[in-house]
């Protein structure tokens, strides 16, 4: 498929972001129990739906055509995050199977709004096995790395191996930590953001040891975003989204870590989500499921 032409097509993680999936957020967030969402102390629903809008604003400003998913009252107060029940390829999108129980229906409003965008389904993930997408790392347009942990399984990882073979993609599996529990999310992407496709922001001591050696071998530069935010972020501090090589998005507040990929080049744009972000686990990347970046 020619993504010059194509209105889909994403194995990279950092070309220029052309169309995303995103879900406008309303009385699903606005009203969601904080207890049974895992949300932090700091979740306020309101707030968090204002921060979102100041977020579509960036995003929409950077070029990229927004495909709208909207928040009818279903109840999903995480299918804001995107980035996670689905895939998007050359070959058509992946509908993935959610680790975490309670997000399990929004692959189905990913495959309507795919069916509605006329983006094929090139297949599915089935239970079993698990694949979240913030446990997919693309390393190049032929190398899908995928985070083994608590939302992505083996099941899962072997089901993705067998549906990408054909398109000529080979995908790694490696095992994440549990670091702070069952009930937490800790994906691949919590402990890497790539920047560009020769740079990444990671947080060392918590990659497996041989995806660090793989992207070592690969010549890709690794920024070490700064520990203290990390810990004080949960790891959002280190959740930015490209939207062009070396143009990234990320949550206000961590100031050394936006240092440290300024020193590397990069230009970072920053927005409020105390409320959004902090609160809710996830970060820009995880509010956007890129649909074509080329």
């Amino acid at each position: 498929m020619d993504t010059e032409t194509s209105p889909y097509g994403c194995q990279s993680m950092a070309a220029p972001l052309r169309r995303v999936l995103m879900r406008r957020p309303g009385p699903s967030l606005a009203e969601a129990d904080a207890r049974r969402w895992h949300y932090g102390a700091g979740f306020d629903g309101p707030r968090a739906v204002a921060e979102y809008a100041g977020f579509a604003e960036i995003v929409a400003a950077s070029g990229a055509d927004i495909l709208w998913i909207e928040d009818d009252g279903d109840g999903l107060a995480d299918a804001m995050f995107t980035h996670d029940p689905s895939l998007v390829t050359t070959a058509g999108a992946v509908l993935l199977s959610m680790g975490k129980p309670l997000r399990v229906p929004e692959v189905d409003l990913h495959e309507r709004a795919y069916a509605a965008a006329g983006i094929p389904i090139l297949g599915r993930i089935e239970a079993p096995g698990t694949v979240e997408g913030g446990d997919c790392v693309w390393l190049d347009a032929s190398t899908l790395a995928i985070g083994r942990g608590v939302r992505s399984n083996e099941a899962g990882i072997a089901q993705m191996r067998a549906l990408l073979a054909p398109q000529g993609i080979a995908v790694l599996g490696f095992d994440l930590p549990l670091w702070q529990g069952e009930d937490a999310c800790l994906h691949l992407m919590s402990v890497i953001s790539p920047l560009r496709d020769d740079l990444a922001l990671v947080h060392s001591p918590l990659l497996p040891a041989a995806f660090w050696q793989d992207l070592r071998a690969r010549g890709i530069r690794l920024v070490e975003g700064d520990p203290d935010e990390f810990k004080a972020s949960f790891g959002l501090s280190l959740n930015v989204l490209p939207t062009a090589p070396g143009e990234v998005i990320m949550v206000a507040g961590f100031p050394k870590t936006a240092a440290a990929m300024e020193t590397a080049g990069c230009r970072v744009q920053t927005f409020a989500a105390d409320a959004l972000c902090l609160a809710c686990e996830g970060g820009p990347t995880c509010l956007t499921r890129p649909v074509l970046r080329a």
